[in-house]
């Protein structure tokens, strides 16, 4: 997720980079995507036979329980459906097939990550037992977990390296390194989880004071979840950036290490721009200049305030009303009554299965698009969901 290399990146330098935290008697925002993702894949679980849904459960439970022992109150956030706009479809793509590859590594015995189908659906059933408060956003949740931790003054817990790009008023804990099985005790009666918090002050001073507006310009340049165009590669060998390390992580650290000393030249984003373009063909360079400025507006304040369902149950979403969908299929897509699959076939008819450990020998039937089979349980899926808030007559009323 994010930008890749740039949070071992950081974590090669965390003593410069973060500070060291006593977490407790606070509200925390977390990833809910980054978290059981981290909880399935560190907690040596069984990940080929089907899921080990059990053990699961209880790690997920010992891991709320121990921040409700340090007074820590969690504030989970999850991603919804695909974006709209489908600019990471090609990212989703790639991602998918290298699921697919370490799904047939783990059918012969080898290494791999893949979640297990039902996990998601496992987590939010432990969150409700719990009563930990949860919202699923309608697409990509990280700028609205910026957003509402920035109004909560109140960090944020996540693995993804976009987070060291937001400008967050009380930092970003990595998972990594939160040590929520080490409960300690201050003078006896004071639980706290020691963690690191990521300073983005101490990251811009690291790079001559450098403007921390110019960090979404050096997130798109290096290449992030939203934007890979090919073209950025002519500006990177021509501005002699530090590129040439032979170990993948190396070339990789090179170019961050280019980028941010280059880019801290400039006092703003736009001169930064205009200094990038110069190294484009000037046919190209319109069209990308528009395509960096878009992606640049995904680390900026979203206008979903999280706030307000977490305290009132309104969820107010401008990209989902702009779809026309009714007002009771976007809360029960926020309260997670529906999965986000019911989002991406009603507004891009299309849907990316879930990758699973399987036979790779055998023939799949099923390709990344199943959009038939969902039309003809979408509707008794969505007729459940209203009918189970008693607003629906399935007899005698159509969805909306």
């Amino acid at each position: 997720m994010g930008i890749r290399g740039l949070m071992s990146f950081v974590e090669d330098h965390s003593n410069e980079f973060f500070t060291d935290l006593k977490l407790r008697d606070t509200k925390i925002v977390i990833d809910g995507y980054a978290l059981f993702h981290r909880l399935s894949f560190n907690s040596n679980l069984e990940l080929r036979y089907g899921g080990d849904y059990d053990s699961f459960a209880d790690i997920v439970q010992k891991f709320f329980e121990s921040l409700f022992a340090c007074n820590i109150c969690p504030y989970v956030v999850l991603d919804g459906g695909c974006d709209i706009s489908d600019k990471k479809l090609t990212t989703l793509k790639d991602r998918a097939r290298e699921k697919i590859q370490m799904a047939h590594s783990l059918s012969v015995g080898g290494s791999g990550y893949v979640c297990p189908l039902l996990i998601r659906e496992v987590f939010i059933q432990v969150l409700i037992k719990l009563q930990v408060c949860f919202v699923q956003c309608f697409s990509e949740a990280d700028r609205d977990i910026m957003t509402l931790a920035n109004h909560w003054n109140c960090p944020v817990l996540s693995s993804d390296s976009d987070f060291c790009i937001f400008d967050l008023k009380t930092g970003f804990c990595p998972l990594n390194s939160f040590q929520w099985r080490n409960i300690n005790t201050i003078k006896g009666t004071q639980n706290y989880i020691p963690a690191k918090c990521f300073s983005l002050d101490a990251f811009c001073h690291h790079f001559s004071n450098m403007n921390k507006a110019l960090l979404p310009l050096f997130a798109v340049l290096c290449g992030n979840d939203h934007i890979n165009l090919p073209i950025i590669e002519t500006f990177l060998s021509k501005a002699c950036l530090p590129l040439g390390a032979t170990s993948s992580k190396g070339r990789r650290h090179h170019r961050i290490l280019g980028l941010l000393n280059w880019l801290s030249h400039f006092a703003n984003p736009t001169e930064a721009l205009d200094n990038v373009l110069k190294y484009l063909p000037k046919k190209d360079r319109e069209n990308v200049k528009e395509l960096l400025c878009c992606s640049m507006e995904e680390y900026q304040q979203s206008q979903v305030k999280l706030q307000d369902f977490f305290q009132c149950g309104t969820y107010v979403c401008p990209d989902a009303l702009n779809l026309g969908l009714p007002e009771w299929v976007l809360v029960a897509l926020a309260k997670g009554q529906l999965s986000p699959f019911i989002s991406d076939a009603l507004v891009l008819r299309r849907t990316i299965l879930h990758t699973q450990v399987e036979n790779m020998q055998q023939p799949n039937p099923l390709a990344f698009s199943e959009v038939e089979r969902i039309n003809k349980n979408i509707k008794t899926s969505i007729l459940t969901a209203r009918n189970a808030s008693g607003t629906l007559d399935c007899h005698n009323q159509q969805p909306w």
